[in-house]
């Protein structure tokens, strides 16, 4: 039995169809569930990274992309979730790997989990390989490859590059669509934890440029 063929398994056994028929009404998709929940989806995933590790890279992508092709979302779920756990991998040639799973997956909880954990880890432990991308992607035609750019600053703290974040923020801050105006206000919120007096001085001194969601995000736990 190989780890798909595993995964597969396990989770059909714990299918669930009333739960398969909410979650995919909640994710607002056509794409099948097994109907298994985060907390009984766990222990299973444990066990496929025990029964089958990761010893290359290319078993990396190769292990990735084969759950990724699987029909259900839960194990496609299992994709990034071995992309993350493998973390020996997240170096600069997984970059395009990582944009496949944002290209096609284009959803929320497919691409934040890419942005933030995947293509955010490799920006911050390789720079000056990763920006030039990011400064490509930040105006791509593709909205999602746009939203990983601005969810990419999210977990650098103190080591965010402040002057590109904000320069991303401003570029996109004309845009009508939703999940790029949730996007700046989201970054600009986490990285107001770490400088508060910084961001609340750069949002207000673009206050026209925002949207209502992007400047309520923004300032959620700023007193401005």
């Amino acid at each position: 039995m190989d780890r798909t063929e595993f995964v597969a398994r396990e989770l059909g056994k714990l299918a669930n169809a009333e739960n398969a028929t909410a979650m995919a009404a909640y994710m607002k998709t056509d794409m099948p569930f097994f109907g298994v929940k985060r907390p009984d989806r766990d222990p299973i995933f444990k066990e496929m990274m025990l029964r089958y590790p990761v010893a290359t890279r290319r078993e990396y992508e190769a292990a990735v992309k084969e759950l990724w092709a699987q029909p259900h979302r839960e194990e496609k779920y299992f994709a990034i979730g071995l992309a993350r756990k493998a973390s020996d991998y997240i170096t600069p040639p997984s970059l395009p790997l990582y944009r496949k799973l944002v290209v096609e997956g284009a959803w929320w909880d497919f691409v934040d989990e890419v942005a933030t954990n995947l293509v955010g880890r490799l920006l911050f432990d390789n720079r000056s390989k990763i920006a030039p991308v990011m400064e490509r992607w930040i105006d791509d035609p593709n909205m999602w490859l746009r939203r990983t750019a601005l969810l990419a600053h999210l977990k650098h703290k103190g080591s965010t590059d402040e002057s590109t974040l904000f320069d991303h923020c401003l570029r996109r801050a004309h845009e009508p669509e939703f999940f790029i105006r949730k996007a700046i206000g989201w970054a600009l919120r986490e990285y107001a934890k770490t400088s508060p007096d910084i961001v609340a001085d750069f949002v207000m001194a673009n206050r026209a440029a925002w949207s209502g969601l992007t400047f309520r995000e923004a300032t959620k736990h700023l007193d401005v």
